[in-house]
């Protein structure tokens, strides 16, 4: 069925009839749709045409985001003693090792980020149902298993998220706070976007980015013209 891009005023192919906006108009739509009492987080639904079935197409990692989420989050370090003192000072806001992986296997999982080295790795496989499931089990490919704890530490803490395209080929990621100023919303999606492009695998075919799209809180996703993806 075609569209009507109105960001280029071209007609488009898509599954079904959706309106497409500029990515400027697109984040005063979701502002002005937000009626929480609280600073809403505006998120982004990116959906990609890879396979995540098969290993080569598994799109994960990093970006930092120059003006960071919004939301305060709070990381566990599980290093040996030498690195608690500079993980602590870096920001961390729990740091230890045997007994909060005794709290952990027991259910305790109040965290966003776990960091760790690659030498207590071995400690953490009999946690993978409790971590993997939620997102915490801690991978070298985002940067979470490294010797340099504390920098890791300070790029979490200054805005860096991590995002895994999930089993429908869909990428999550949180892009900052309704009460951001809509440049800043507007730069975090665009190094998200660059960051996501750069990792298209050689064995994905056809188009990379599908459909793009912004909400916040509680409100209705608004569609972004894909093409601004394109030439990233």
């Amino acid at each position: 069925m075609a569209i009507q891009t109105r960001a280029q005023g071209k007609v488009g192919r898509t599954n079904s009839l959706k309106e497409m906006y500029p990515l400027h108009e697109a984040i005063e739509l979701v502002k002005k749709q937000t009626f929480t009492k609280f600073d809403a987080s505006m998120d982004i639904a990116i959906r990609l045409g890879v396979d995540p079935k098969k290993a080569d197409q598994m799109i994960r990692g990093t970006a930092s985001l120059p003006h960071g989420t919004g939301k305060q989050c709070r990381i566990l370090v599980l290093c040996t003693a030498d690195k608690e003192q500079e993980a602590k000072q870096a920001g961390a806001d729990h740091v230890g090792l045997d007994d909060y992986i005794e709290k952990i296997a027991q259910g305790w999982t109040d965290v966003d980020v776990i960091i760790t080295m690659p030498t207590i790795m071995a400690k953490l496989g009999r946690l993978g149902k409790i971590l993997g499931p939620r997102g915490l089990m801690p991978n070298p490919k985002v940067g979470t298993v490294t010797m340099d704890v504390a920098k890791m530490v300070k790029e979490v803490k200054g805005g860096k998220v991590s995002f895994k395209v999930d089993k429908y080929g869909i990428i999550h990621s949180s892009v900052g706070r309704v009460s951001f100023p809509s440049e800043n919303i507007l730069e975090n999606v665009m190094e998200l976007l660059r960051t996501i492009v750069k990792l298209k695998p050689a064995s994905s075919k056809g188009l990379y980015v599908n459909s793009i799209s912004l909400s916040s809180t509680m409100s209705r996703g608004v569609f972004i013209d894909r093409n601004i993806a394109m030439g990233l």
